[in-house]
């Protein structure tokens, strides 16, 4: 069975005039015909209005929803919980704090066997580069950092690339010095979906949004934008 990753870069949740595009080729990824979605708010500490976000945005399509809150489980065994749904999806927040959480709570384990088990994995920023090697992150007081993370994904991921000017500046300078392993940075409305350990496919909800690869070229770096589809 294949294992898929589809990680998006930002601004999964668009201004209602606007078509949820990713949010629609997502639903799409799992071959079910009313995909299972369950919400992983980590990252934001199970923030209620995030849940309910999720609620109201996923709500307009054919799909069950439901959520886990690592800070008031819903069963006491997490992984039947997991397992039986069909996609999970990470949402944003603090990458350090989600790392953290789920380390205790053997959580990364667990994803890994749903991804293996056919479940796709999805989410937005640190729902994107939490499943890759490492990542650059400002989760950490003092500006943007390395961090480790839960390596279902080889190499790094930085996300917000073109509407956060100091993200390219910095995954540029940390991929040039070796503290960041080669890796993509998405913008906002890009969608990297990995099946099994490779990149499928770069899809997009804006005409402009890009991918880019960038790798370690001797003491500085190479950029190369990545061709994307846009789903419109």
């Amino acid at each position: 069975m294949d294992k898929q990753i589809f990680g998006i870069g930002g601004d999964f949740f668009p201004a209602q005039w606007r078509r949820p595009l990713l949010r629609e080729h997502l639903l799409t990824l799992s071959n079910k015909s009313r995909p299972k979605v369950c919400y992983v708010g980590t990252a934001t500490g199970d923030q209620p209005a995030n849940i309910a976000t999720f609620y109201q945005e996923f709500g307009r399509h054919d799909c069950e929803t439901s959520h886990l809150s690592l800070y008031s489980p819903p069963q006491k065994d997490i992984r039947s919980y997991v397992m039986k749904h069909d996609i999970i999806y990470v949402g944003g927040g603090s990458t350090k704090n989600l790392i953290a959480l789920w380390n205790e709570w053997g959580f990364s384990e667990i994803m890994r066997e749903a991804w293996e088990a056919g479940i796709v994995l999805s989410g937005t920023s640190a729902g994107s580069i939490c499943w890759f090697d490492d990542c650059i992150t400002d989760s950490i007081p003092g500006g943007l950092t390395s961090l480790k993370c839960t390596g279902l994904l080889k190499g790094s991921n930085s996300t917000h690339y073109g509407s956060h000017p100091d993200r390219p500046s910095t995954y540029r300078a940390l991929i040039s010095n070796g503290e960041v392993s080669d890796g993509i940075a998405t913008d906002d409305h890009c969608a990297l979906h990995y099946i099994n350990d490779d990149l499928h496919e770069i899809v997009t909800q804006d005409p402009d949004a890009r991918a880019y690869r960038v790798e370690r070229d001797g003491n500085s770096y190479k950029e190369t934008a990545l061709e994307a589809r846009y789903l419109g």
